[in-house]
Order: structure tokens, then C-alpha cells, then sequence
């Protein structure tokens, strides 16, 4: 991997990305950020980007929910203010992994650039101090069913070492999509998803409306799709899948239920893009997905 991505130890930190969460926040969130992201006053600000919202951005929008029908499905709306999407996307082109149109991927195991490790503590943040929707009252605040509230990682999870150690990075132009899978198995429960510069709708299929008894994370990914496509017609097949919005800034976590017996997909062709009866403009698309590798014994 060094030979293709090189050797994160020797990059300049002037070039490197500081994420850091935003400011404010009650003590508690203020310790846990520090223990996250380090003590920000020892970084010489001159040499680093700093990856904080920008004046203006609001930080009361960001709110965990679980998406309906979907065990396990969290979606957390403007994860990633404006510009903190502009510094990791400059982050990603500084790599120069997608200078060639042919080339659409990036992986990396273990040894993580340091933006994507700030990205994973990011997220560790957010599951650990954003507000969660409660599913009863439909409120983040002031609820009366504190005690009813998931969480979108259990604690075995969420406080493993590391969180994440994989990392895959993929450009989608116009027209090009994920086809419906459901991840490897030899990856860890706990995926987390972060979408950039276009909108998309990612769509989710249970395996059981696909193949009874099989399990789809052992099959071809064309497989699926020849599943998927010759199972219904094209209005019976959206009407048996659960689309999720994702416009840029966004993150989604898959645990349990919905990392292991939902496939999820994003069609991008004619007619699969459409939201309140509107087709989505689409652009180049760039997503970051986090997981974690299965421990050997």
C-alpha cells in the first residue's frame, strides 16, 4: 500500500488537514472533543488547515435519526459544514488519487492519512455528543423518552480501538452508481458513510426480498442486480426499496440490522434519481467510507 499511497509519516504538515470540532457545547463535550482531537492551541494554526465550521454554519442542525423502517440506519444531516466539505475534498485532491478519469478508487488499510483518522474521530464525536431524534415525540431536545433513545453504535462499538482502520475512497461521475450489496463480511459491524459534492438517493433492499435464505454478502454483486432486475418491473422494484436522501455533508452509519441484511444501493440512472417528484441534478460524486477489518484470533 506504501507503494501506492506512499508513506503518510514522510507528507509535509503544512500540507496535512486539521480537523477539529466546532466550538461551544456543554464542559462533558468539550472534554470528550479533547480527548478526540488533542489539545488545539498546540497546533501552529499558520501550517494547518483548520477544519472547523465556518462563521455562520449552524450547529444546531445536526441531529442523529434513525431512518424509518430500518434497523440500524442512522442518518445525520450537515455532518460536514460547507467548508469543512471544502477542506477534506482539498485533502483528497492533495492525495491525487482520482487526477485520471480512469481511476475512481482509493483503499487504504491501517495506516489511515491523518485527515481520514481526524474524519473517524469526527464521527466517534458526533455519535457521542449530537442530539438524537427520539422516534416517539419526533424532538432532539427536551424529550421525555430519554431512556427509550438508541444509539446508533452500541458501546462495543463505538469505543473499540481502533474505530475504523479501512478506508475506502470512490469519485462517481454522472450516470455512475453502486450497485445493491451488502458489505463483506470480513469487516467488523459498524460502517460509516460520508457523501460529498452531489446528491444522491441511496436506496435499501432487504435480502429477503431478493433470495430467501440466502445471504447476499456472498453473492456477486451483478448477481444482485440480475436479482433486483428481473425479480419486478422498474415501478414495483422502487416501490419495494427505502430511499434515503443524501445531499453533501451528510453521514450515514449502518450497524446490526441494517450493516448485515440490507442492501443498499445508488442507481443513478434516468428515472432512479428523483426526490418529491423531481429528478436530482447530478455532478461528480465522492464518498468516504470507514470500516473496521475482522480481528484474527
Amino acid at each position: 500500500m506504501k507503494a501506492v499511497f506512499g508513506d503518510s509519516d514522510t507528507e509535509d504538515e503544512s500540507d496535512s488537514v486539521n480537523f477539529s470540532p466546532a466550538e461551544g457545547g456543554s464542559e462533558d463535550k468539550e472534554d470528550l472533543t479533547r480527548a478526540v482531537f488533542g489539545d488545539s492551541d498546540s497546533e501552529d494554526e499558520s501550517n494547518s488547515v483548520n477544519f472547523s465550521p465556518a462563521e455562520g454554519d449552524s450547529e444546531d442542525k445536526k441531529v442523529l435519526e434513525e431512518v424509518k423502517g430500518i434497523s440500524g440506519l442512522w442518518l445525520c444531516r450537515n455532518f460536514l459544514s460547507p467548508k469543512q466539505q471544502d477542506e477534506l475534498l482539498t485533502a483528497i485532491e492533495y492525495e491525487g488519487w482520482f487526477k485520471e478519469s480512469s481511476q475512481n478508487q482509493a483503499m487504504r488499510f491501517g495506516d489511515l492519512p491523518e485527515w481520514a483518522l481526524k474524519l473517524c474521530g469526527l464521527v466517534q464525536h458526533a455519535i457521542c455528543c449530537y442530539d438524537v431524534m427520539c422516534p416517539i415525540c419526533n424532538r432532539s431536545t427536551a424529550c421525555p423518552h430519554e431512556d427509550q433513545k438508541n444509539s446508533p453504535f452500541p458501546p462495543e462499538l463505538l469505543w473499540r480501538e481502533p474505530l475504523f482502520d479501512q478506508m475506502i475512497a470512490n469519485s462517481y461521475q454522472p450516470g455512475e452508481g453502486i450497485c445493491a450489496h451488502v458489505d463483506l463480511l470480513q469487516f467488523e459491524d459498524g460502517i460509516a458513510i460520508v457523501s460529498l459534492e452531489s446528491s444522491c438517493i441511496m436506496h435499501f433492499t432487504h435480502q429477503s426480498a431478493i433470495t430467501k435464505g440466502a445471504q447476499c454478502t456472498q453473492q456477486p454483486c451483478d448477481t444482485i442486480q440480475n436479482l433486483l432486475e428481473n425479480k419486478t418491473d422498474h415501478n414495483t422494484d422502487l416501490a419495494s426499496k427505502i430511499p434515503v436522501l443524501l445531499i453533501p455533508g451528510d453521514l450515514i452509519l449502518m450497524s446490526k440490522e441494517a450493516r448485515y441484511n440490507w442492501l443498499h444501493e445508488i442507481n443513478r440512472k434516468a428515472g432512479y434519481q428523483i426526490w418529491n417528484g423531481e429528478e436530482i441534478p447530478q455532478s461528480r460524486r465522492i464518498s468516504i467510507t470507514l470500516r473496521r477489518l475482522c480481528q484474527t484470533k
